[in-house]
């Protein structure tokens, strides 16, 4: 199913429309065979307009030669294999662009002779009209023979400032005319053809609204009566002329009506619509004339399915990633594939029969330059069609076609069809109301019973609570009808997640209900479930696994698109190449503080949910997950401080000198979900404005980190261990920081130290840092010193601060847990490691462990058990956070040999029969 390549034997007499032009004048052959040497995409066409005109033709009538000069250098060129499609859709969309600005500057300037220049009431400056192209011309993609869609828009209202013997207009009039007789000039039929025929049917209120618009009315039109089916065709709308500060403020208007914040799943339901309504009349047509069947272009199978597969990617995602907004079909097909939304397969067949469609259309407009898509209906023309497709005869021609229309269409229904109609997966709109009428509870119970609930009084009570929510109550029909269908194919995924792992089928229930409550009043996400029905089983199983993951998804719906395929669990995670598209995302909106801030969210919240994703699916441990989380949160604060940086106006040098030290849990890269970030900022800049710099810089991070927007939050920042804590500076040089560790610092403050780590900015403070650390933790600590009576006394306050008055064991924080683990090696690594300096290694506790085992400063036996109840807890933590706890609190008994051992090992060390 290839595109063929075009026998290059195929004369362009084919043409009957070439031959006509050869015919009427005998210098023609000559300028074909010149300028058929020549890719028509780079020719200089100010040069041969002028060879057109010959110093005494209007425009009009010049303008009107070289439109049949390069059309019939196209059709030569083409048949003869020396053009391909690129060069013709170029050509012909070049040549629209030009012919429009020449006309428009000499169509103003006598417009402007006549009646003085439009001036712009508010600005007092002189107005331009913006053309702006529509369709294919807008997308780069112009047919030979195709019309041209306009619309006219212009910067202000106001009047023209008139002088002697000119008769002032208002802008709106000066604008109307010119329009007007811009249409003219393109289009009107002489005796040498016409240069482009224009349809103005896409401007604001089609063509009974007025035919220019000022910038307010196109606003105002857009946000107040703006149909789904005109953001398809604004994606394509492209400025030909005009001021560049015009341009630029129809664009702000222009890009949030087609591309929604959101991810608009709610357009692949409307483009359905708009498509049913386009097939619909090619059908009718089809049965009135026979003759006018495979259309190529509307017909099923054909170029504007393709088109349509390519928007809608566009208006789904293009609010979010400006890569998306492209024009040209075929360039968004290609991005298409290099972000995984369609295979790299699908999109080259897809690219493949694009270009076999649009040559078929082409050489039907070859026959006699007409307007038509559909094959012709005499036998003769149809062979002659093959002939110049490179093919045999016309039964070859229609199988390949087929072939071709076949798996476009097969592309278009995967995407297109509607998942409420039938289908072993699909939702199920039209299916029993039982579990949505509130009072009719005892459907209710008989439902859940006969699906296998095993409290269905219970699942009865809650999925009523959910129809009486507040937030239900005034939902749109529409979207009430999708809520139902959802729920009712939820419940019987709900039975089959707990039959095949553990968990409460109700705990299950009551969590997708308060995600679906969450989302219920967004009709972009009740759509993505419904257009996505396997989205709905993952997130069933998701929500079935954990708890935490549940709450999750209902604070940030946006990350169901990450559910969509199998990104989620396949992704790999490249800290490079995270901080390369942070870095690409945040240059798209310089000096748009909210936006950026947004887009950190975003990305850490993606990050985060396809480990999580692989978390519940057992592709990670909990070691690596941390990994994973840890050096996630140092790629997104190095992303932060060189954004935040960005907003310091008094910022005294391009790059900070600055740098952030992790301590606690990401110091120590252990990670969790929720985890705060312990922090430290140090700088090192000898400039007298650097302090205050700095601190400036500190607070803009903490701010970008902590603030909730939209959405939502990054990291919750802690910086209690700076020096002097919290009545110390928030930022310190390197200098002080050095003093106040060596001669200041508490025993806990080195303790802490044991964890910290260089985590972003200036890589040679961080250097510098690790100097200082290792200097301080390899200080001879006498044995009978203070150190070993302060570490039991930081670990008794501790304690006294948080009481366990409950039966159950802390995992953390009472004694045989895992604070006593990490204060033992905390202890080991000061006391020891001016003997033994490889003991100062960010290794982690485990490994730690290991080492001073082998060092014969423990036992081995009871390091290696202590070293497995460290990840037993951790596990355990990590598992029971999952579920939503905040405390990691459980039985006992579970963990009763493990703790003995941690309370072992910490007696052999400090001497100490009783509990810490």
């Amino acid at each position: 199913m290839s595109s063929p390549s075009v026998s290059p034997s195929v004369p362009p007499s084919a043409s009957r429309f070439y031959q006509r032009w050869l015919a009427a004048a005998p210098d023609r052959a000559a300028k074909a065979d010149e300028l058929s040497q020549l890719s028509l995409a780079r020719i200089d066409l100010e040069e041969y307009l002028q060879k057109e005109a010959a110093g005494k033709l209007p425009l009009a009538r010049a303008m009107r030669r070289l439109r049949n000069l390069l059309v019939c250098t196209l059709i030569r060129r083409d048949l003869a294999g020396l053009a391909n499609l690129a060069e013709v859709v170029d050509t012909m969309t070049r040549f629209a662009d030009f012919a429009i600005q020449k006309h428009m500057a000499e169509l103003h300037a006598e417009m402007a002779a006549a009646h003085g220049e439009p001036i712009g009431r508010d600005s007092g400056a002189p107005q331009q009209m913006i053309v702006l192209a529509m369709g294919k011309q807008g997308g780069g993609e112009l047919n030979v023979s195709s019309d041209i869609d306009l619309i006219f828009v212009y910067g202000e209202d106001g009047d023209t400032a008139a002088g002697a013997g000119q008769r002032g207009l208002s802008n709106h009039e000066f604008f109307v005319r010119l329009g007007k007789k811009l249409i003219a000039a393109l289009a009107e039929i002489t005796e040498d053809g016409y240069t482009f025929r224009v349809d103005m049917a896409l401007r604001p209120n089609g063509n009974s609204g007025p035919l220019a618009a000022s910038l307010g009315m196109v606003e105002n039109y857009l946000i107040v009566q703006g149909r789904e089916w005109e953001r398809y065709a604004w994606v394509k709308a492209r400025a030909v002329t005009g001021r560049a500060e015009d341009i630029a403020a129809l664009d702000g208007i222009v890009r949030p009506f087609c591309f929604r914040r959101y991810l608009d799943f709610g357009v692949i339901d409307a483009i359905r619509n708009m498509h049913a309504q386009i097939r619909a009349e090619v059908n009718r047509q089809e049965r009135l004339h026979p003759d006018r069947s495979n259309n190529v272009k509307l017909g099923r199978g054909g170029i504007r399915e393709i088109e349509f597969l390519a928007q809608v990617f566009q208006l789904i995602r293009g609010g979010r990633d400006a890569a998306l907004r492209d024009r040209s079909t075929r360039t968004t097909l290609r991005i298409i594939a290099e972000k995984g939304l369609l295979s790299h397969a699908i999109v080259y067949q897809l690219l493949a029969s694009y270009t076999f469609l649009r040559n078929l259309e082409h050489r039907l407009q070859y026959l006699d330059d007409a307007q038509t898509h559909t094959l012709p209906a005499n036998d003769a023309d149809r062979q002659t069609v093959a002939e110049m497709m490179g093919l045999a005869d016309v039964a070859t021609l229609l199988a390949q076609l087929e072939a071709h229309r076949q798996f476009v269409a097969g592309q278009f229904d995967e995407m297109f069809s509607d998942k409420t109609e039938s289908g072993e997966n699909d939702i199920a709109l039209q299916s029993s109301n039982e579990c949505a009428d509130p009072d009719n509870r005892e459907a209710m119970v008989a439902r859940f019973t006969a699906l296998g609930f095993q409290q269905p009084e219970d699942a009865t009570k809650r999925l009523i609570a959910t129809w009486q929510a507040p937030r239900l109550q005034s939902m749109p029909e529409a979207s009430r009808n999708r809520l139902q269908g959802l729920i009712n194919t939820a419940l019987p995924l709900i039975i089959q997640a707990s039959q095949e792992s553990s968990g409460s089928q109700l705990a299950t229930l009551g969590r997708l209900l308060d995600f679906l409550e969450a989302i219920a009043r967004r009709s972009a996400y009740l759509s993505l479930l419904t257009e996505y029905p396997h989205t709905l089983a993952r997130v069933i199983r998701m929500v079935h696994a954990s708890g935490w993951a549940a709450k999750f998804l209902s604070q940030h719906p946006i990350l169901l698109d990450e559910l969509l395929d199998d990104r989620v669990r396949n992704a790999v995670f490249d800290p490079a190449a995270l901080a390369a598209d942070i870095d690409r995302q945040l240059a798209a909106f310089p000096g748009d503080t909210e936006r950026q801030m947004d887009i950190l969210r975003e990305i850490h919240h993606a990050q985060l949910f396809h480990l999580l994703a692989q978390d519940l699916a057992g592709d990670l441990t909990v070691e690596k997950l941390a990994d994973h989380l840890s050096a996630l949160a140092d790629t997104i604060v190095a992303a932060t401080i060189k954004a935040a940086w960005q907003t310091v106006a008094t910022r005294h040098r391009e790059v900070p000198l600055f740098t952030v030290i992790a301590y606690g849990k990401l110091g120590g890269k252990e990670l969790g979900y929720v985890s705060d970030l312990d922090v430290i900022f140090l700088y090192d800049d000898a400039d007298q404005e650097a302090p205050a710099q700095y601190a400036k810089l500190a607070q803009r991070f903490i701010t970008w980190m902590t603030s909730h927007t939209s959405a939502g939050i990054l990291f919750d920042i802690d910086t209690a261990l700076r020096p002097d804590g919290a009545s110390g500076m928030l930022v310190s040089s390197v200098t002080a920081f050095e003093k106040y560790q060596s001669n200041a610092a508490w025993v806990w403050e080195h303790q802490a130290l044991t964890r910290a780590r260089y985590c972003a900015g200036d890589v040679a403070i961080g250097q510098r840092f690790e100097q200082i650390r290792e200097a301080v933790l390899r200080k001879e600590r006498p044995a009978d010193g203070p150190l070993k009576p302060e570490v039991i006394a930081m670990r008794k306050r501790m304690m006294d601060a948080r009481p366990n008055t409950s039966a159950l064991f802390d995992l953390k924080q009472d004694p045989g847990g895992m604070i006593d683990i990490e204060f033992i090696v905390q202890y080991l690594v000061l006391q020891h490691a001016h003997t033994y300096p490889q003991l100062t290694a960010n290794f982690g506790n485990i490994a730690l462990l290991r080492i001073c085992a082998e060092l014969g400063l423990i036992d081995a036996g009871l390091a290696a058990s202590v070293a497995d109840a460290y990840r037993k807890y951790r596990k355990l933590q990590h598992q029971l956070r999952l579920q939503g706890q905040d405390l990691a609190r459980i039985a006992p008994d579970l963990v009763e040999e493990q703790a003995d051992q941690v309370r072992a090992l910490w007696n052999s060390l400090f001497n100490n029969p009783e509990k810490p």
